[in-house]
């Protein structure tokens, strides 16, 4: 019999069961070393390791992607994104300025546009003839009373028969003494635009622009009140609708009402309107009057040179 040896727990083992008994001990060592190895390889990293994985991610993102509050604030106007597929834009209606307003352009701005030059004999561009107006061509742009832009109108230029931009610019200089300028809204119309309006007017359940331009006038009634009409005279070329700014500003001086206003505010002689801004309106008039236009008296804005090159003919060429 094996001599008797002290075990573990104060057992006795006896002979070659030491052997054994030894092996299982160092077998459960080495297993519980590799364990805790193992847990490390599966990603159970101690809460003192220092950040996460998934916060060290995060931090990357934030640093390459600016918030989504930066991206309101990058953005241009009218809510338009700077980003290539436009996405994440606000909807239009979040935007500071009126939807589609194109904005007043001096004729240097014009020079970013290319002028197709294929006027007919007779016509100008008022840029060329008359360099110290100023420009908002309401058609070209969204910001009008349809909501969109106006058939034959690719251009923000303004047009008119060389007589009429000839007289205006003697308007416009009297004016300058003053320290007034010229905005022009609208000078030659297509009557390609004229036929616009007409099926616009038939539609009776477009009135998205109504609040801003008709508010007070039901739709079905525009071309019995005179706002409207299947012929313009801005298609003989001799018309044009402005308004004063102060020439060293470019400020817009208060007439009273707003241009393309459908209703009484608009009209000549109105009571509507203050005495300083019936004042206004009446220096406008006063020198349009002297170099030959008419006015309209429904709108305050609307002149015609008086006579006409061309009374009796409607053109058709687009503004370009």
């Amino acid at each position: 019999m094996a001599d008797a040896l002290p075990g573990i727990g104060g057992v006795r083992v006896a002979g070659n069961a030491r052997f054994r008994v030894g092996l299982m001990v160092g077998l459960l060592l080495i297993a519980a070393v590799l364990g805790g190895c193992g847990g490390a390889r599966n990603g159970s990293e101690p809460e003192t390791a220092g950040p996460s994985r998934t916060a060290a991610a995060s931090e990357t993102t934030i640093a390459a992607s600016p918030s989504a509050s930066a991206d309101v604030a990058e953005e241009g106007p009218k809510g338009e994104s700077g980003s290539a597929d436009g996405q994440g834009a606000p909807p239009a209606e979040a935007s500071a300025e009126p939807v589609g307003q194109e904005g007043v352009k001096t004729a240097a701005d014009l020079a970013a546009y290319e002028k197709k030059r294929a006027l007919p004999e007779g016509f100008v561009y008022v840029d060329e003839v008359i360099p110290a107006a100023r420009f908002d061509i309401r058609y070209f742009g969204e910001y009008n009373f349809v909501g969109t832009r106006i058939d034959g109108y690719n251009a923000p230029f303004a047009i008119l028969s060389k007589e009429a931009a000839e007289a205006l610019k003697r308007v416009s200089d009297e004016l300058a003494e003053k320290g007034y300028g010229i905005l022009i809204f609208d000078a030659y119309r297509p009557q390609k635009a004229v036929n616009h309006f007409v099926t616009w007017s038939r539609d009776a359940s477009d009135t998205r622009m109504k609040a801003e331009f008709y508010p007070e006038v039901d739709k079905s009634r525009l071309f019995e009140l005179g706002y409207i009409a299947s012929k313009s005279g801005h298609s003989r070329g001799s018309t044009v609708d402005l308004t004063l700014v102060r020439l060293d500003t470019g400020e817009e001086i208060d007439m009273g009402g707003p241009f393309d206003f459908f209703g009484p505010v608009s009209h000549h002689g109105t009571d509507l309107v203050t005495e300083e801004q019936t004042a206004n309106r009446n220096i406008l008039k006063e020198a349009m009057e002297k170099h030959g236009f008419a006015a309209y008296d429904q709108e305050w804005w609307h002149y015609t040179l008086k006579p006409e090159p061309y009374p009796d003919t409607y053109f058709d060429f687009d503004v370009e």
